[in-house]
């Protein structure tokens, strides 16, 4: 089985780009320091922090409670959250099929950082805040092929090393150095099939070898996915989108309480596994839940579901789901306290792929048609929790200890950052 490649590093942050840094205030975190501008709501930070002590990571989770309605129906919670969580470490953003050439690029938008990721003429990965630097305007829209990058707006092109190539109509300007203004930097990295950004320009660990940041990003599991074909032998085959009415975590408990809900709301799904083989452990960042197929013959290339399943959640938002022939993605981006955008991004067997694709179209169709009716039936879920998470009647509740302790550490998780530990 082909293991997943070692990560690569961007050369964007070894650029001339000299980025002027503003203070952030003392108010929005415990000591000063010097970031660019990624929060717009400081002033609600502190009032969001109040909120994080009201669960206590120390106690058992025999014992716990959950973490209270504020922590998925307040404003000033998400900006803690996009502040401490978000705009911190690796998050997965994509993957390599989008920028396989030099030229190839993707957008996007966490929080208020609207990022570009593209593959430059060296053929070297690259990301960039997706942003103007004469009057800010947005530079790129979707993804597509560029050799360069031309502002809509004045004209302003960059390259795709996000160095500034053309500064339309500036006759008579002063003080200008075209060296300061190019495109600003981000982190970005790849394992397996995906692409990693890191959101801290200012603070990227050139120092790091690619290993550590695997090591901080999957930890000890990496071994264990790419052992259990989390690899890029896979080709991208689709991609499904879903606008949630829901907080972003309600949708991670879902996918986290180890299987309880299943044959509750997805009695199809159900139907098709062992549920008593379901099994969960706890790594560093990430929590893996297993199962085996329920069916009594198996045909490995042709059941969707396989002999068994493989269910990885890295944290904070990002989840892998192997089974049979196939891999779907989940990526849960906030845009509010009670929305997020879920990304479903499939992924199939090659050879596979090309039989079925010449031969069984069927299969594909059904298996996509199968998952998307799970997908609807966890928003039914979803939306009917955070609805219940805004009634007065109620305030926090319990884990079944033996099955959601994958829940419990996503918890644990999100505490340790919101409080800058």
């Amino acid at each position: 089985m082909m293991l997943v490649k070692p990560l690569h590093f961007s050369q964007s942050f070894q650029q001339n780009n000299k980025i002027k840094a503003i203070p952030l205030l003392k108010s929005c975190l415990h000591k000063p320091r010097f970031v660019l501008n990624i929060s717009s709501s400081c002033n609600l930070i502190p009032e969001g922090r109040l909120l994080v002590d009201e669960f206590n990571p120390k106690i058992p989770v025999e014992k716990a409670l959950t973490p209270p309605s504020s922590w998925y129906t307040h404003p000033s919670f998400l900006q803690l959250e996009l502040d401490r969580v978000f705009y911190k470490g690796w998050q997965a953003v994509g993957y390599n099929e989008q920028i396989k050439e030099s030229g190839d690029f993707f957008t996007g938008r966490l929080g208020n950082i609207e990022y570009l990721v593209c593959r430059d003429d060296n053929g070297e990965l690259q990301a960039f805040h997706n942003v103007c630097r004469h009057h800010a305007s947005l530079l790129a829209f979707g993804s597509g092929k560029k050799a360069c990058f031309t502002c809509p707006y004045h004209g302003w092109t960059y390259g795709l090393d996000g160095k500034l190539l053309k500064a339309t109509r500036i006759t008579g300007i002063q003080n200008f150095n075209v060296n300061e203004f190019g495109l600003v930097p981000l982190g970005v990295a790849s394992w397996g099939p995906f692409i990693l950004l890191n959101m801290e320009s200012e603070n990227f660990p050139h120092q790091q070898s690619p290993s550590n940041v695997c090591t901080e990003w999957l930890g000890s599991a990496s071994e264990i996915l790419s052992v259990n074909g989390v690899d890029s032998s896979l080709t991208y085959l689709c991609r499904r989108e879903y606008i949630i009415e829901c907080n972003w975590k309600v949708f991670c408990d879902n996918y986290l309480d180890g299987g309880y809900h299943v044959p509750y709301a997805h009695k199809g799904l159900a139907s098709g596994l062992n549920l008593e083989s379901y099994s969960t452990s706890v790594f560093e960042k990430v929590s893996i839940q297993r199962c085996d197929s329920g069916q009594v013959e198996i045909h490995e290339d042709t059941d969707r579901l396989g002999s068994k399943a493989l269910y990885a959640f890295i944290y904070p938002n990002f989840m892998i789901n192997r089974y049979g022939p196939w891999m779907d993605t989940n990526l849960v981006l906030p845009l509010g306290p009670r929305k997020c955008k879920v990304i479903f991004d499939y992924f199939l067997d090659p050879l596979l792929k090309f039989v079925l694709l010449q031969d069984d179209k069927e299969f594909i169709e059904t298996s996509l048609k199968d998952s998307e009716s799970v997908q609807d039936e966890d928003i039914f879920l979803c939306e009917a929790v955070q609805k219940g998470l805004e009634s007065p009647a109620y305030s926090s509740g319990r884990y079944a200890p033996a099955i959601e302790k994958a829940m419990h550490h996503f918890h644990c998780l999100l505490h340790k950052n919101l409080v800058n530990e």
